[in-house]
């Protein structure tokens, strides 16, 4: 059985290719849900609504995630709110890119 926790371990594998950091640290993703039936619920968001990896981003974190054993389905749902700002990284990620 999947936790959120093993999911977010799963998703450090995915990173946004203009920062070339994983979607964990750098905030992107804001909440995630194993039902008990397996069905993993990502909420997550973008640096900016115009990011052109976000797709790209997206579908990573989905087929990563669908790749663990115990996970029956993926839905990843983007969310805007809360906007994302640089005070969501991990601040040992924030100290690397110099906020």
């Amino acid at each position: 059985m999947q936790t959120a926790e093993s999911v977010r371990k799963a998703l450090r594998a995915v990173k946004d290719p203009e920062l070339n950091l994983n979607i964990i640290d750098i905030g992107l993703v804001y909440d995630v849900t194993v039902s008990d039936e397996g069905v993993a619920h990502i909420n997550m968001t973008l640096t900016s609504p115009g990011c052109p990896s976000g797709a790209e981003i997206m579908e990573e974190a989905r087929r990563v995630t669908a790749e663990l054993d115990g996970i029956t389905a993926v839905e990843v749902e983007l969310v805007w709110e809360p906007y994302w700002t640089p005070e969501k990284m991990d601040p040992r990620v924030k100290a690397f890119l110099g906020y």
